[in-house]
């Protein structure tokens, strides 16, 4: 098929859709998942750094799931601090550091309502010298996510919109658009059981809803270990690449 001839107004019309989206200034690079049949879904192979994307907890776990592990994990594997932006001091810190990321890594910053949280998230991201910024926030307007988004390509720090409500009824709002380069939902499911009496390493259910230029997926893996990487459950690890990804 010959190449289509250049045609300037059909450029000039996607950057200025990438300017209005947030997508103006340079690639960072990615943060790959380690997991072959996520990262294949993901433009780059990873997660796009310098950008916004939007978490939240799915199920059972909608108003207080494992969300905030599977954040964790993500600025786990950043260098620098971490600022952790929230309107209640309701996290918990051992869970955190279960996915890797300890406290002497954490800013915590508690603002009285979103509106605090975003400004704060906001300076955090335009500062630069961050690692990553993540903010929990029940309500995210296409408005503040793309000044987010705005603010973490001009400074390079990844930024993570974690939705948390405070009541299942107010998850509706997880389906309104936004600017954030990826969205994630993340549902607990039940442990593996072991051959002896113990706990199991935690299992989840994370569906990649939207990625720009990537593709959607769900897939079943471990919860994020001590370094913040995530697994294949040990029945399928084994296994050749053709029947996991079946």
């Amino acid at each position: 098929m010959p190449a289509r001839p250049f045609n300037p107004a059909l450029a000039a019309l996607r950057e200025q859709i990438a300017a209005m989206e947030g997508d103006g200034g340079p690639a960072r690079g990615v943060l790959p998942f380690g997991v072959p049949d996520l990262d294949r879904r993901l433009p780059g192979g990873g997660l796009a750094l310098g950008c916004l994307h939007e978490v939240a907890g799915g199920g059972n776990g909608a108003v207080d799931g494992a969300a905030s592990c599977f954040a964790a994990g993500i600025a786990a594997r950043l260098p620098g601090q971490v600022l952790w932006c929230v309107t209640q001091a309701d996290l918990f810190a051992p869970g955190l550091e279960q996915a890797g990321l300890g406290p002497d890594r954490v800013i915590y910053v508690e603002a009285g309502d979103d509106v605090s949280v975003l400004a704060c998230m906001e300076e955090g991201l335009r500062h630069g010298g961050l690692g990553a910024v993540v903010a929990d926030v029940a309500r995210l307007s296409m408005t503040a996510s793309r000044r987010l988004h705005l603010a973490a390509k001009g400074s390079g720090t990844t930024g993570i919109a974690l939705r948390r409500w405070r009541r299942q009824q107010e998850a509706y709002d997880f389906g309104q658009p936004t600017a954030a380069m990826t969205r994630w939902r993340i549902s607990v499911l039940p442990s593996a059981p072991l051959p002896v009496p113990g706990l199991g390493r935690a299992r989840w259910l994370i569906e990649l809803i939207r990625a720009r230029a990537g593709e959607s997926l769900d897939i079943e893996l471990e919860a994020c270990d001590g370094t913040g990487h995530l697994g294949h459950p040990a029945a399928v690890a084994g296994r050749p690449a053709q029947a996991v990804s079946a």
